[in-house]
């Protein structure tokens, strides 16, 4: 059994929806960042780093040994569960650097980019113009690359669905906060829709 740690953001939900897609074992404890529930004494124990998600594996792979095993960092996660699973990770050389690129692509950008929109355009209790304009330019440049991607492959990293795809995923789900035209990124709507239409993907989105 896995224990999940998570709160309903788009980097919870990365865990939620592998989790399910893999179809581990798991039960999830909401950590309510709202209340500051992240900052606990027992969470701290299982991620140092104050965020979510985290997971605790207590029945890791042999090579980790027998004790349970800790995770933090959404992309860490990610790769975690699909070593563990066999699922969603290629093990062509080739195609394994491409979705861990576009995963990290992920991390690197298309999340912390965003998410610095949400927070200056919808919670910043001031409202800094120069802040909005440059991470909204920023989040639509990092659409138009999407798109462009997804104009040559059916997902993100080739013809196969990976963790590359639950990666980014979350965080396009949130394209109304981002000020962006579906029309202008075709592409990337379809790969959307057809990802959301998943019932793993659906399961995932609802946890907590």
């Amino acid at each position: 059994m896995i224990d999940l740690y998570t709160w309903g953001t788009p980097n919870g939900r990365k865990a939620s929806v592998m989790l399910e897609e893999t179809g581990l074992k798991y039960q999830a404890f909401p950590i309510n960042i709202s209340k500051d529930e992240q900052f606990a004494p027992d969470f701290l124990k299982v991620n140092p780093n104050n965020k979510i998600p985290a997971i605790v594996d207590h029945e890791p792979p042999a090579s980790y040994g027998k004790e349970p095993v800790s995770v933090f960092e959404s992309g860490a996660i990610l790769i975690y569960l699909a070593e563990k699973s066999g699922k969603l990770l290629p093990t062509d050389a080739k195609a394994r650097m491409q979705a861990l690129q576009w995963l990290m692509w992920q991390m690197g950008g298309f999340g912390p980019m965003p998410g610095q929109l949400h927070h200056f355009g919808r919670f910043a209790k001031e409202k800094i113009p120069y802040a909005i304009e440059r991470f909204t330019t920023e989040t639509a440049r990092l659409y138009k690359v999407l798109d462009g991607q997804l104009a040559k492959n059916e997902f993100v990293s080739g013809k196969d669905y990976t963790i590359a795809d639950i990666a980014i995923l979350p965080w396009a789900a949130r394209w109304e906060w981002h000020s962006i035209d579906w029309a202008t990124y075709p592409n990337v709507k379809r790969w959307f829709d057809a990802l959301m239409a998943r019932p793993a993907v659906q399961r995932g989105f609802e946890v907590p």
